[in-house]
């Protein structure tokens, strides 16, 4: 009889890194893990845990400075489209808030807005979502579309009956009935709320909080020309351009080069 992790005191996650690094010394290559991929399930500032790098069986492996074999590999001209289809988790969730927007009769900007609000989220980092992801579109999209991908990651906290946006019921189960945002959500509030652009912020909040029905089929065609018309595909490629986010798309690309 197969015993269960209770009984072995090895969890599942213990298991699947187990498995992980097992395959990784069977590549040709050494492979580095960030500390930032590895933050809270272990404290890299506590002796031992000095080092990320796993090791290869092979003695000669080198250090990864190239595409990471376990990932698919990206054109080498990159678009958008190709870190949703390469790169990011499911993002059935951005693409019906999109189509709410559109449904609604939105403009453009407020349409790709709500395509992009979790960008961070589903391909780079979830804590202070908003700000990642505005930073790493801003050199690509109006100014107001950033602004306004930034602004939602405060707006969702509070209400604004004026437009039918209630605080979400979700954030209750999450976060508990007593919870209040960190002071610089708060600080941030006070700046935005009055701001001009604060309706496009506002309306990523309306659309998201109905975008997430697992059964709703969207499809990125239907964005494709919104995209185009309000998306600045760099002609070197995403990564390759020069703007002060391209380090964001190679990091996307190469998420586990050693330097």
């Amino acid at each position: 009889m197969t015993s269960n992790s209770s009984e072995t005191g090895v969890s599942s996650s213990e298991r699947l890194d187990a498995v992980e690094e097992q395959m990784l010394q069977e590549l040709d290559v050494r492979i580095a893990k960030s500390a930032l991929f590895v933050m809270g399930e272990r404290d890299p500032s506590r002796p031992g845990h000095e080092s990320n790098m796993v090791g290869s069986s092979n003695p000669r492996a080198y250090a990864l400075q190239s595409d990471d074999p376990r990932l698919q590999k990206m054109p080498e001209k990159p678009v958008l489209l190709d870190f949703f289809k390469y790169r990011f988790g499911p993002n059935n969730h951005l693409l019906q808030s999109a189509k709410h927007a559109l449904n609604a009769g939105h403009d453009e900007e407020t349409v790709l807005a709500c395509l992009l609000h979790d960008i961070a989220v589903i391909g780079f980092i979830r804590s202070d979502h908003g700000w990642w992801g505005a930073q790493l579109i801003e050199p690509y999209v109006s100014e107001k579309v950033a602004w306004a991908i930034r602004a939602h990651q405060v707006l969702r906290f509070y209400p604004d009956p004026s437009v039918g946006y209630e605080y979400p019921e979700m954030y209750i189960r999450l976060f508990g009935e007593d919870f209040e945002p960190e002071e610089y959500i708060q600080e941030e509030y006070k700046r935005i709320k009055d701001h001009k652009w604060y309706m496009t912020g506002r309306l990523i909040t309306i659309n998201d909080i109905y975008s997430f029905d697992p059964d709703a089929k969207v499809y990125w065609e239907e964005f494709e020309d919104i995209v185009g018309r309000n998306f600045k595909q760099p002609e070197e490629g995403l990564g390759f351009d020069g703007s002060p986010s391209a380090h964001m798309w190679r990091t996307l690309i190469w998420p586990t080069r050693y330097l």
